[in-house]
């Protein structure tokens, strides 16, 4: 009888599923998020355990069942192993199509016709050229990221995360991943592959390839500034697991430019990928979703170091 089911849903589901869960992280981060940032005090203790994490946790009454919900920190990279793994396997089948000028196999295009709820809902609006050229952008970062989680980052043994959260990272990367192929030639039904060429690289493609690069590397200088914070400026050992006040670099404008720069990341994605709807959700979610943080992680700063700098923004310099 369940099989029957399973078997019902995957023939007749008609919702694309990875639309969904980007429309669905959206929807709850701007309510909640909202919530907590103009009418906290109001809220009850579970809902502000619940979204608080990292240096702007929830410091009121702990709620015991949400605490059993709660995992470390730490476990951040778990999910950049799942992401640099899925971004390879992705590239691999973009590159593989590619090279050989074939469409991708029969149960990848399945599986894309099942997320996005049947075949008729897919249709190409990405060219092999462009996909590929996004593919290896995703792929550098989630490589960056595993390597920042897993080698450098100095996370806090105390500091928890709701398990809540901690699914979100998986079904952030599983969806983002997926949102390159859904619409991309040769992971259609009826489409082939187009061969490679620089010369198909447009000009604003590589205006957004340019931007992506400068993120990157900022964002990367800018998890460093917060990784020597904790350490000896001379031995290079870990000193503190205490959130000390950034400086230098683009900190000096903002207080979370790594937020910033994951979205100019997003955003240039989006102009090389071009008319993805899907991707355009993603992008919708990670600025809600980097926005919300950075608004918390400003007013922290602000509560706990009173010479705070005065023309420091939250997340957009000199505007917000």
């Amino acid at each position: 009888m369940l099989f029957e089911l399973v078997e019902d849903f995957v023939k007749n589901n008609k919702i694309n599923l990875v639309n969904v869960i980007f429309i669905g992280f959206t929807v709850i981060i701007v309510i909640f998020g909202s919530l907590i940032t103009l009418v906290e005090p109001l809220l009850p203790d579970f809902i502000k355990q619940s979204f608080r994490y990292g240096k702007h946790k929830h410091n009121g009454p702990e709620i015991s069942l949400v605490s059993k919900m709660e995992v470390p920190k730490s476990w951040f990279k778990h999910f950049y192993i799942f992401a640099f793994s899925w971004a390879m396997l992705a590239l691999y089948f973009v590159l593989k199509g590619i090279i050989m000028h074939t469409t991708a196999p029969s149960y990848v295009i399945e599986f894309l016709d099942f997320v996005a709820g049947g075949a008729g809902n897919r249709k190409v609006f990405i060219n092999s050229n462009s996909a590929l050229v996004a593919s290896v952008l995703m792929t550098v970062q989630c490589a960056r990221r595993f390597y920042e989680t897993n080698f450098v980052q100095i996370f806090s043994k105390k500091s928890k995360m709701n398990l809540s959260h901690y699914m979100v990272g998986y079904l952030h990367y599983f969806g983002a991943i997926l949102a390159l192929l859904l619409n991309t030639e040769g992971f259609v039904k009826g489409s082939l592959p187009s061969s490679f060429s620089f010369t198909k690289i447009t000009l604003l493609q590589y205006v957004f390839i340019f931007v992506f690069h400068f993120s990157w590397s900022q964002q990367y200088k800018s998890n460093m500034i917060l990784v020597n914070l904790r350490k000896n400026p001379n031995t290079g050992k870990v000193e503190t697991e205490k959130h000390l006040m950034p400086i230098g670099g683009f900190f000096n404008v903002v207080s979370s430019p790594h937020m910033l720069f994951e979205i100019l990341m997003y955003i240039s994605l989006l102009g090389i990928v071009g008319a993805s709807l899907t991707w355009k959700l993603v992008v919708v979610w990670v600025f809600s979703n980097q926005l919300m943080n950075a608004l918390l992680t400003h007013k922290w700063y602000k509560d706990n170091f009173k010479n705070y700098p005065k023309q420091r923004k939250a997340l957009i310099p000199f505007v917000l």
